[in-house]
């Protein structure tokens, strides 16, 4: 439910024509959201065939047109572009006299916030960064997802009210992010979420390697319990052998992740190593148990060292390995 108060009225963007550069996973979501509060989309633009795809299933109707007829027909442009992509993008759409005067352009980089805009501004535009704090999929869930979702928001000071009105329209929460603040705000959201669907996906490998048929039904519970412990109690909710400072435990694990999944070695160590610091600042390790503990992690282990020049000699060449180039990636 949204707990934000709502603007005023005249605090609020009339209802607006809606273009999206770059038809993502996040773009079209953001679009048939505005659409529900009344917005128009009118323009998108795609290149490959799932951003064709995610474009018909978001926006039916809605023309794929270039980039810069996108600007043409919209007055509020949503552009959804790779964050690497963005700083580019903006430059050549003003340097082409893309960009209006008075189109709010609005960006969905975690990374960036208003002053990436900068060449659109000194065309007219009005630029704001709004990023939604969530995981897309490109599917018409998104939408739904948006209810509640936070919006780091940055914008300059007299488009404050215009940008968490967007928000609050979308169905969001305006989070009111600092420009100077933006990277370390988008590491922190990377970290949590993003590292997260890694540790899982590891977890679950290494739960099926040792003969667990449904590890993803294992799992759910014992991830959500510990996700909601997090959330209200932070450090206080770290248990498991780390925190307990069973030196013993982690070396065993160490020595079984050496065996059957090496390249889980070094993010289980530097995890662990993160795990006893938290623990022992907070007063949950124990000073006397954490010496071997650490001990343990000072070894530093990695994945098997690779063989040598002269232990590869009776091993098949590159031309014997299985499947095209493009299967290893």
């Amino acid at each position: 439910m949204n707990t934000t108060p709502q603007p005023d009225p005249k605090d609020r963007p009339a209802r607006l024509t809606v273009g999206v550069v770059g038809a993502g996973r996040v773009g079209p979501a953001l679009a048939a959201s505005l659409q529900l509060a009344g917005h128009r989309p009118v323009a998108v633009s795609g290149v490959s065939d799932a951003s064709r795809r995610r474009a018909a299933a978001l926006l039916p109707d809605v023309p794929l047109v270039a980039p810069a007829e996108v600007l043409q027909r919209a007055e509020l442009v949503l552009l959804t572009v790779p964050d690497d992509a963005l700083p580019g993008l903006v430059t050549g759409l003003a340097e082409t006299g893309s960009v209006r005067p008075g189109q709010l352009l609005v960006h969905t980089s975690g990374r960036y916030g208003a002053k990436v805009l900068d060449p659109a501004l000194r065309a007219g535009a009005l630029p704001l960064a709004l990023h939604p704090a969530m995981t897309f999929t490109g599917t018409p869930v998104d939408v739904q997802r948006l209810a509640g979702c936070s919006f780091g928001v940055t914008a300059p000071e007299e488009l404050r009210l215009a940008a968490e009105a967007l928000v609050i329209e979308m169905g969001g929460e305006p989070e009111w992010i600092a420009e100077e603040r933006r990277p370390l705000y988008h590491a922190a959201l990377a970290l949590g979420a993003n590292h997260l669907v890694t540790l899982v996906a590891q977890s679950m490998e290494l739960l099926r390697t040792a003969g667990v048929a449904a590890p993803d039904r294992m799992l759910g519970p014992l991830l959500g319990a510990a996700l909601d412990n997090a959330l209200r109690s932070g450090d206080a909710a770290l248990t498991g052998p780390v925190a307990r400072g069973d030196a013993g435990t982690v070396a065993a694990h160490i020595e079984e992740l050496r065996a059957h999944a090496p390249q889980a070695v070094a993010g289980y160590v530097a995890m662990a190593r993160a795990t006893a610091d938290r623990a022992l600042d907070h007063g949950l390790l124990k000073a006397e148990l954490a010496e071997d503990l650490l001990g343990v992690l000072a070894e530093t282990p990695g994945p098997s060292e690779k063989p040598g020049p002269a232990d590869t000699a009776d091993t098949d060449g590159p031309d014997d390995t299985d499947g095209p180039e493009g299967d290893a990636r």
